[in-house]
């Protein structure tokens, strides 16, 4: 018996459905047909389906006809779910193409159309709904003709010549003997140069037995090799919560127990995991094999980093798919609801839905969701509420975009804090548009060995990279290492990983400051079909929401308009023609890629995007300088890196240029890494005025900070002590950290206790972790004191900064570090900053205010007799901190 696997495709509302229902009746699977109205259907089985009365996932059934048995997968037909159908194209043998006999060929048929070419599927065509009124065959006919192909051919009306007319060698044959012999048929059709046209009802099973048939006469299975293959074209979850990855085999068997090597998104290596189970689904119900052979359909139990549209096997290197999401939405959650508890679920959708992409916004704890249309997210709000009980809601509706750049450009990211070091160089070139990323690597394993390459690239590949205009994806351009250097005793992988990411993002900044970067929108292919008399309007309509023309037909009575426009303008613009062409017209579109936003500046200034303020994705780099790791602003890293940078044959920029990319990109110009204290408060007070600071010593009254406590405006004092800074700043606690970095952290974490306790002041100590196994940053208390180590991957000086963006309007927070880019954060975020060395000398008083007190309280222990000694000093008689003096 030959096997085949059949797919079923439509525009929302034709009949695909009812057809289906129709054909498995017809051949003997199902003892009554369903029907959609009646929400009984073999296929739609989920119960958002049968409500709205529309397919939104796709399934799968097994029939036989004759010596024929036939998988038969389901499509949904609403656009928003375009994706669902596209991935299932990638394992079909042959397709049918549902149309509606009263609608005809309608602007979702043409995308289908469209990814038909594209995966190069046979398709066989079904005008159903022949039976309402208005339904004419030849009209129908007609518009296949003109708008999906001319060699759409009626197979029992239309004459043999007609189908020899779509083929060299039939009409030669047609032409000796009268008549195109049936393998030459079966070939045409393998080979798309025929498209078999059937008429009928699937409500009324007219025309369903005839078509079946000829499935049965005009097919052939497909042949396969030996070696194992298998294209993955779903991910879904059973009751059970069970993960299964739905496949083809295209080579060889899969048995179960048998151990699958792949490739898995983040993961240096490939994953090697055992089948569990293998299902082959018919509607809601399944069986159990211990094999499935090439040429079958299967949902696999046991592999759990699969994805959808991955090829295993010698079908490792796929395709990306054509379709892409160009909305993008926030999703909210119920007051209470923890945003990061729910993504990992959130996560379990996206496999289950390719045009579903959740995002994680770092900057402000929240989940993003892309989606295709409106339609989409009521379906997800339903799928959230009934899977995990979360009632969310879709905000923010907007527009997709992406962003590239125009010329090559050279990325340098450089890491070094304490005992951590790598560099990397990045060549960054265009590409067409629709290209998306390609990695490459032209570095000498002489200069970098092969295992940091392949690490560098995967890090590359594992990200979102982020344009530098309004935050968006990058896309359409190659990046390629070009040079890179570890250390061999300090260099761990994840040092690697912060020095790509900050590459990328230098390269971007440069190619920005240099007008390099472009912003890009989605865009629709139009055709618009009109009334002559309406073509002025419709031109002026076009023109006004930025569109171009590509082509003009006119025949009597009729006009034909096609071009592009963005997504963004076109709107409901088909409802639009409806109305002012009293239903004559018809506008249809589908996706064609991306292209140059027509206002990207006002979009650049809606979103107000600042690069610089992305902490999560820093363009700066970090050098190690006196035993600290120093951040060096993005535009001064070609100073200071340790490699010699590409040549991109381009003039050097002149000192004016360089002196207005510093100034557009904010940052203070500096000639070394060691900034003089003085210089920094001159540059500080040009550019945000007098600085005010405490004065010791002073009575209390005539203090600048001193709080007024009848003032409701006072707000309770807070510092945030860059931990690391600080000890390298002290000589005294340096020369701790050079035999122990442990032992230093607890003397600055004693001196910090003592001083808090005296001052009634909160303190929060941050540390760097990022050499520490761990996603979640470690909280703990000491002696009173809020004690932070950042998360892996993390510094702390990132940390601080989204801190300081947090609470810097709610406190009176004081920000202390050396660190100059830090400061000028802290300044421009609204808060006060103190220097290490500044906040040394106000701890040195603070020690002299309770040296001071502790004198008076002796000579009052004196005058009254109380016992001698020092009641706050320790057995050394010095003031708690630990045997040394500050």
């Amino acid at each position: 018996m030959k096997k085949i696997i059949l797919g079923i495709l439509a525009h929302v509302d034709a009949g695909k459905t009812t057809l289906a229902e129709a054909l498995l009746y017809t051949a003997g699977k199902i003892k009554k047909p369903g029907r959609v109205d009646w929400r009984n259907t073999y296929l739609d089985t989920h119960e958002l389906e049968r409500e709205r009365g529309i397919t939104i996932f796709s399934k799968q059934a097994v029939f036989e006809a004759g010596d024929l048995s036939v998988t038969l997968l389901d499509t949904p037909g609403h656009v928003d779910f375009s994706a669902e159908a596209e991935r299932v194209l990638r394992v079909l043998d042959y397709a049918v193409l549902v149309v509606s006999g009263s609608e005809g060929v309608q602007a979702h048929t043409e995308t289908l159309w469209h990814l038909l070419e594209r995966y190069h599927v046979p398709t066989f065509v079904f005008v159903t709904k022949m039976d309402l009124a208005g339904a004419d065959r030849a009209a129908v006919l007609a518009d296949l003709e003109e708008h999906i192909t001319p060699h759409a051919v009626d197979m029992l009306r239309d004459p043999a010549e007609k189908i020899a007319l779509c083929d060299e060698e039939a009409l030669e044959v047609y032409m000796e003997r009268g008549e195109v012999p049936r393998e030459i048929i079966v070939r045409m059709i393998r080979e798309r140069r025929l498209f078999p046209v059937y008429f009928g009802s699937g409500l009324r099973l007219d025309g369903v037995r005839e078509f079946l048939e000829a499935l049965v006469s005009l097919t052939e299975p497909s042949v396969y090799g030996e070696d194992f293959g298998a294209r993955v074209y779903k991910i879904g979850h059973d009751p059970g919560g069970g993960r299964l990855t739905y496949l083809k085999i295209t080579g060889g068997t899969l048995a179960n127990r048998q151990t699958v090597t792949y490739d898995a998104p983040g993961r240096g290596e490939p994953v090697e995991e055992k089948v569990t189970g293998l299902r082959i689904y018919s509607g809601a119900k399944y069986e159990t094999f211990e094999t499935v052979r090439a040429g079958e359909v299967c949902a696999v139990t046991g592999l759990s980093s699969t994805y959808s549209g991955q090829g295993l096997g010698f079908e490792a290197a796929s395709s990306a798919p054509l379709l892409e999401p160009v909305l993008n939405y926030r999703i909210a959650l119920p007051a209470g609801s923890d945003p990061r508890l729910l993504l990992p679920k959130f996560r379990e959708l996206e496999e289950e839905e390719p045009l579903l992409h959740i995002v994680w916004n770092e900057r402000y704890g929240e989940i993003h969701a892309q989606v295709m249309g409106e339609v989409q997210t009521e379906v997800l709000t339903r799928l959230i509420a009934e899977r995990y009980g979360v009632a969310v809601s879709f905000e923010d509706g907007r527009i997709l975009y992406k962003e590239t750049i125009t010329s090559p450009v050279e990325g340098v990211g450089h890491f070094e804090p304490l005992r951590h070091y790598a560099e990397v160089h990045l060549l960054m070139e265009p590409l067409p548009a629709g290209s998306g990323l390609l990695f490459d690597t032209m570095c000498s394993e002489n200069f970098l060995e092969r295992n940091w390459q392949r690490l560098i690239l995967t890090h590359l590949e594992e990200k979102q990279h982020l344009g530098v205009l309004t935050g968006s994806p990058i896309t359409d351009m190659k990046i390629t290492l070009a040079s890179g250097r570890a250390h061999l005793k300090h260099t761990v992988g994840g040092d690697f990983r912060e020095a790509t990411y900050r590459a990328v993002r230098e390269g971007l900044m440069f190619s920005s400051m240099r007008g390099g970067c472009v912003l890009l929108e989605p865009f629709y292919a139009f055709r618009l079909e009109l009334p002559g008399e309406c073509v002025g309007r419709a031109i002026a309509d076009i023109l006004a929401r930025s569109g171009t023309f590509t082509e003009h037909e006119a025949t009597p009575g009729t006009s034909i308009l096609e071009g592009r426009a963005p997504v963004a303008t076109i709107g409901d613009y088909a409802r639009e023609v409806a109305a002012y062409t009293h239903g004559k017209g018809r506008f249809t579109c589908r996706m064609d890629g991306y292209a140059p936003c027509h206002n990207a500046d006002e979009v650049i200034r809606e979103t107000a995007y600042d690069p610089e303020a992305d902490v999560a994705n820093t363009p700066n780099s970090v050098f190690c300088s006196h035993g600290a790791g120093v951040v060096v602003p993005w535009s001064w890293v070609p100073q200071y890196m340790h490699l010699e940078g590409l040549d991109l044959k381009k003039e050097p920029a002149t000192p004016i240029e360089e002196a207005e990319i510093n100034e557009r990109a904010g940052h203070i110009i500096r000639r070394n890494l060691n900034l003089d204290e003085k210089e920094l408060e001159a540059i500080m007070e040009r550019e945000f005025g007098p600085i005010r600071r405490r004065v010791y010593g002073t009575p209390k009254k005539e203090q600048p900070f001193a709080p007024d406590v009848k003032n409701p405006k006072y707000k309770k004092s807070l510092y945030i002590v860059d931990g690391y800074n600080v000890i390298f700043a002290w000589d005294e606690l340096a020369a701790v950290a050079d035999s122990s970095l442990e032992t230093a952290r607890r003397d600055l974490c004693d001196i910090l206790a003592n001083y808090q306790a005296f001052t009634k002041r909160e303190m929060i100590v941050v540390f760097d972790a990022y050499n520490v196994k761990s996603d979640t940053e470690r909280r703990e208390d000491y002696a009173g004191l809020h004690v932070v180590f950042t998360k892996e991957g993390e510094l702390g000086d990132t940390y601080i900064e989204k801190l300081v963006h947090e609470i810097g309007a709610d406190q009176n927070v004081r920000v202390v570090t050396s660190d100059g880019l830090i400061q000028l954060q802290a300044v421009r975020s609204g808060v006060l900053r103190l220097s290490a060395r500044e906040f040394r000398d106000e701890v040195l008083a603070v020690d002299e205010e309770i040296a001071a007190f502790l004198k008076k309280l002796r000579e009052e222990n004196k005058k009254t007799g109380a016992p001698k000694g020092n009641p706050g000093a320790d057995q050394n008689g010095q003031n708690g901190q630990n045997g040394r003096k500050t």
